[in-house]
């Protein structure tokens, strides 16, 4: 989509916005081109979309308002909805429109038919999920109440303790609870992504608005504190699963980057041995594969109710889990916007680890070579001088 804050305008029927009776009406104008602007209106407070059906997420529509042209913001919402629409739809691939609506149509048929253990997850309840040091920080909403509950043992990786511990055994229920409806009734589902062969999406059995809340409301403040270079303040889409390890489960995980610009791990449960994160530095595309340095490798172990947040360029790994069965709560947060910005990009040095190195490496033989052009110069200055004095 186009994001120079241009907008054009089509040619009316007459000139300027009369009725033909002399008369000026009040129109929301149409557009040849619908465009964003570069910079969003942070003053502006984007309406709520959840109570329209819509084939984009609500909260993706929320964060685009902010960058609709100023003539736009105060329009009719539903005004609003068909500009946004109109730009999502251009450039989103009729295949994977097509995809996302036969995915639709397959978590609606498994919420049709599943029969939840423990409908109390299906809502936010937030002193109910986290511990009390949490939903202060969150309330406060500040750098350094964040900072405040957190360590930050590598540089980007926040661990903090986050799930209250009858939560995590009220949410690993009802994962048991799922997958028996599974093999009971023989269900295919769509295992969490390509990397893991077990584990269950969670959006897919009902628990996407409670998880949309989670990201709103608890992921995104401290992403928006943390990682805004990648999107932290304007994450709208998220990818929630569970993963498991252990015996006749998945062993390990190899190296690799999340489809996302933020991610939260939680580990749930329950006893196990092994299965440590290993994290190798922040990488663009371009990077995913360079050597890794040495202050960028860090190892972490799970705790069950802790969490911890880090970009989802940020490449990692988990080493196998020897005994035991370990399952973690994964959220993928995303930022269409960020997504967006990014194609018109080619530095990457605010986040990826590479393009600062060659940043600095360029900036060093920049001043290295003004250094040899300087005492080039003081070298032919007393040259000079002296072929004066000859003459």
């Amino acid at each position: 989509m186009s994001l120079d804050g241009a907008v054009e305008r089509r040619k009316e029927t007459q000139a300027g916005t009369g009725n033909g009776n002399g008369v000026v009406t009040a129109s929301v104008p149409s557009y040849v081109t619908h465009r964003l602007r570069l910079n969003p209106n942070t003053d502006h407070k984007p309406d709520s979309y959840e109570d329209l059906q819509l084939e984009f997420s609500p909260l993706l529509f929320s964060s685009l308002e902010r960058y609709l042209p100023p003539t736009l913001l105060n329009v009719a919402r539903e005004s609003k909805v068909q500009y946004m629409r109109e730009i999502l739809l251009r450039y989103s691939p009729e295949g994977e429109r097509t995809r996302v609506q036969k995915h639709r149509e397959y978590r609606q048929k498994i919420i049709s038919n599943y029969q939840p253990l423990h409908r109390e997850l299906y809502t936010m309840h937030a002193d109910n999920f986290f511990v009390p040091s949490f939903r202060e920080a969150v309330r406060e909403n500040t750098e350094e109440s964040f900072r405040s509950i957190m360590t930050e043992p590598s540089p980007g990786v926040f661990a903090f303790e986050m799930l209250q511990p009858h939560f995590c055994g009220l949410l690993l229920s009802e994962v048991e609870n799922f997958e028996k409806w599974v093999h009971e009734t023989k269900f295919r589902i769509m295992r969490p992504n390509t990397m893991n062969k077990h584990g269950a999406v969670l959006d897919d059995f009902g628990l996407e608005t409670m998880l949309d809340k989670l990201m709103e409301d608890f992921v995104r403040p401290l992403s928006k504190a943390f990682f805004p270079e990648v999107g932290g303040s304007t994450l709208d889409t998220h990818h929630g699963f569970v993963v498991e390890y252990g015996m006749d489960r998945d062993v390990d995980l190899g190296f690799h980057v999340d489809d996302s610009e933020v991610t939260l791990n939680v580990c749930l449960g329950k006893q196990f041995s092994g299965g440590e994160l290993f994290f190798r530095g922040i990488r663009c595309e371009k990077h995913v594969n360079t050597e890794t340095q040495s202050e960028e490798i860090f190892d972490y172990s799970h705790v069950p109710g802790r969490a911890i947040l880090h970009r989802g360029r940020h490449r990692h790994g988990a080493r196998a889990t020897t005994s035991g069965h370990r399952i973690n709560l994964l959220l993928w947060c995303r930022s269409s916007v960020f997504r967006e910005l990014r194609k018109y990009q080619k530095d990457f040095s605010g986040w990826c680890g590479e393009c600062l190195r060659e940043k600095k490496e360029r900036q060093r033989q920049s001043v290295a070579a003004t250094k040899m052009e300087l005492l080039k110069r003081e070298g032919e200055a007393p040259k000079e001088a002296a072929k004066e004095a000859a003459s």
